[in-house]
């Protein structure tokens, strides 16, 4: 997977988090960012990585997110591995 995909994924995982209030709350509380960060660095792939890291967290959301785009819980863990800090990342 390359970058720009991982990056499209993680695009698609935040639209998916933005259009539930309170998962974007959760977001929002969980890392700490404001939602004028959260407009301001949507792009950077360290931002985009912890969106993934949040949908990822939860087998609930995780589940949600990927029937609503077609997509494998394991395509969300490559798209997580080829961010930053996604080398840490475990199956």
């Amino acid at each position: 997977m390359t970058i720009e995909q991982a990056e499209t994924i993680a695009l698609q995982a935040l639209a998916f988090l933005v259009k539930d209030e309170e998962l974007l709350t959760h977001f929002l509380t969980s890392t700490g960012i404001s939602p004028q960060d959260l407009k301001d660095r949507f792009r950077e792939p360290e931002l985009l990585g912890g969106v993934l890291d949040a949908i990822l967290a939860d087998d609930g959301v995780l589940l949600s997110f990927c029937n609503a785009r077609s997509l494998s819980p394991d395509t969300l863990v490559m798209a997580r591995r080829v961010l930053p800090g996604g080398m840490e990342i475990m199956v």
